[in-house]
């Protein structure tokens, strides 16, 4: 008896685009726990709870990766993409950490960062949804992506300023350190748009 084994085709960009749905739900719960808001439960232990989830999603991604016989886009584009989204998600989490360490809540201003790095993701899942079959909707939404970035900045800009008239230096020091982490996560997302644009520009 013969066997035909056909070759795999994993959808991978179907697996990145659960990969950014996991992301997604983790982000917002992030922005929840900013605010302070717990109607849900812990908004902190549900953002561990996503970023677990997306471990594991990113996984499934490397796993299909190594078994396709071929792939929508270059191999290294779909890990690269799909490692940088996963730091993003694991910055936002190791910000609530800190908090926790610190015993600090946030603030008004990480809770605008907050929600800029979750309209910046928001951005990415639009873009990641759009690779493989419009590029033009990846790119514009890549670079809305890092506009709301920019606003992060100027927020970060802000706050850092504002604790310049502190007196008290364990707040200074707890939350010159949480808006380091805000920002560095909106580097974050920054990275994830750029790669976008970078697998489109070197698209035939």
């Amino acid at each position: 008896m013969k066997r035909w084994f056909l070759p795999q085709m994993p959808d991978l960009l179907g697996l990145l685009r659960a990969q950014a749905a996991v992301n997604s739900e983790g982000i917002d719960a992030f922005v929840d726990w900013s605010y302070g808001r717990n109607e849900a439960g812990d908004p902190g232990e549900v953002l561990r709870e996503r970023a677990h989830d997306a471990d594991a999603a990113k996984r499934r991604v490397q796993t299909a990766l190594r078994a396709a016989f071929s792939t929508p886009l270059d191999p290294e584009d779909i890990y690269e993409l799909s490692e940088r989204m996963d730091v993003v998600i694991n910055d936002a989490r190791n910000i609530v950490r800190e908090a926790e360490v610190i015993a600090m809540t946030p603030d008004g201003h990480m809770a605008a960062m907050a929600e800029h790095i979750a309209a910046g993701h928001r951005r990415l899942a639009d873009a990641i949804a759009a690779l493989g079959h419009d590029d033009d909707a990846a790119t514009i939404a890549s670079d809305a992506a890092v506009s709301a970035c920019r606003d992060l900045e100027r927020v970060y800009r802000t706050a850092m300023s504002d604790l310049l008239g502190s007196d008290d230096l364990r707040e200074v020091m707890g939350r010159r350190e949480l808006y380091r982490r805000c920002s560095r996560t909106g580097d974050a997302v920054e990275a994830v748009a750029e790669r976008i644009w970078y697998i489109v520009v070197k698209r035939p």
